[in-house]
């Protein structure tokens, strides 16, 4: 009997021993969690996709407690914004999509991105909404543009429907730009939360179940650290360059460099450097919406320059081709409700041609002026030249040019030994003068 209550003693304090290392030690389990933080500060094409799938990866991989994305972009493609929903739809790890810092908004794409979170949240200060273009003649929108407008309202009915949020709210937004601040987002169930930081974010979601892929899953960030995952290099020079702005200049830079080789063939650089340009243009147009109408009227405007060069038409290649150029500028890319940010900046698009225009324009007057200048070389190279008299010349003689010794035939009466003579024509090795 004594030894069955020694037992039951010693299970008992072993019991009260486990809980106290549990009570003591739970916080260092805590602080074992992580969140992997990213920043998307910027359009939404193929590299920042590309950068929010890697890192919901590693996020997964590492088993952290969710993904923590700060977005402030004015939008970006269609195409990459679905691949990121569809990570979003796929991702075993919660994904918190921040708007954030202060300032900061989510516009077109942004707010697709948004809505498709399982938490989403605004710092105060900020703004979510989307900006409906019109076409560049200020007209209604086009059959094909209602048509993008229609599917894009229903992708984002779908997402809000999904994550339980304001689908009546994210249709208008599509449709109407409708755009809201953190306070109104929050009372429209639009967003979950409004935070001043990450730390303050993270604890207001400490405990929340979240639906992900497979399951639900609670959320331990309280005390958890914070991993940041930076964008890869070549990542960085395809976001970069994905900017339509720059994909713009890249071309034009390559259309340069390919006439600079043409004219001085051999220099090689200038066809090396035009051939590199012109790549990463169309790479980076590669997953743009271009007009093809556009940009060969960029073509056909350079081709107009070329052929003003060869071709004497008092101006009127140069003017179409600076016309020409323009407009195959102002309709390069074409617009969406969704895809607003592709489009060239009008400040972009007049530098350009004017530049374009007086590099030609330059080339052009080189040209001429070349055709004008007397021959440096050959016989026609004498025509011109001045020299002196050996002997007598009636009507025959010789006479000194340049160092040289000439047979020479008087134009127009005698010509004294010393005297100067100019030079009228040649032939076969005579030269024509007479007195200068």
């Amino acid at each position: 009997m004594v030894s069955s209550i020694k037992l039951h003693q010693k299970i008992y304090f072993r019991k009260q021993i486990i809980s106290v290392i549990i009570f003591l030690f739970s916080p260092i389990f805590l602080f074992a969690q992580t969140v992997v933080s990213i920043n998307i500060n910027g359009g939404i094409n193929p590299a920042s996709a590309e950068y929010i799938h890697q890192s919901i990866e590693k996020a997964e991989s590492e088993k952290a407690e969710c993904l923590l994305i700060h977005l402030n972009t004015p939008g970006g493609l269609l195409n990459s914004t679905r691949d990121i929903v569809s990570d979003f739809f796929a991702s075993t790890v919660p994904i918190i999509v921040y708007i954030y810092p202060s300032g900061a908004h989510a516009g077109s794409a942004g707010v697709f991105i948004t809505m498709a979170a399982s938490v989403a949240a605004m710092a105060p200060g900020t703004n979510i909404g989307a900006a409906h273009p019109v076409s560049m003649q200020g007209t209604t929108d086009t059959i094909m543009n209602t048509k993008g407008t229609n599917d894009a309202a229903a992708f984002i009915k779908t997402i809000a429907e999904k994550r339980h949020r304001n689908a009546q709210w994210a249709e208008e937004a599509v449709r109407y730009s409708v755009a809201i601040t953190e306070e109104e987002a929050i009372q429209q169930n639009v967003i979950d939360y409004i935070a001043n930081d990450d730390r303050e974010l993270l604890m207001q979601v400490d405990g929340k179940s979240m639906e992900v892929n497979g399951g639900t899953k609670i959320l331990h960030t309280k005390n958890a650290s914070i991993q940041s995952d930076e964008m890869g290099f070549f990542q960085k020079i395809l976001n970069r360059i994905s900017d339509p702005n720059i994909s713009y200049i890249l071309m034009m830079l390559g259309f340069f460099g390919l006439v600079f080789e043409l004219f001085n063939p051999g220099a090689i650089f200038p066809g090396i450097a035009g051939v590199i340009f012109l790549v990463l243009a169309f790479y980076s147009m590669s997953s743009m919406p271009v007009n093809y109408a556009g940009l060969s009227l960029i073509i056909f405007g350079i081709i107009l320059f070329l052929l003003e060069i060869k071709i004497i038409s008092h101006g009127l290649l140069t003017i179409g081709g600076i016309i020409s150029i323009l407009l195959g500028s102002m309709f390069l890319f074409r617009r969406s409700p969704t895809e607003n940010i592709v489009a060239v900046s009008w400040s972009v698009i007049i530098t350009t041609t004017v530049v374009t225009s007086l590099f030609f324009i330059f080339i052009v007057g080189m040209g001429l002026k070349a055709q004008r200048l007397k021959p440096a070389t050959g016989g026609h190279a004498m025509i011109g030249s001045k020299g002196e008299a050996i002997d007598v010349i009636d009507p025959s003689g010789m006479v000194k040019i340049n160092g040289e010794m000439w047979n020479a035939i008087a134009l127009s009466g005698k010509i004294n030994a010393g005297e100067n003579v100019i030079v009228r024509k040649i032939k076969d090795l005579t030269l024509f003068v007479e007195q200068a």
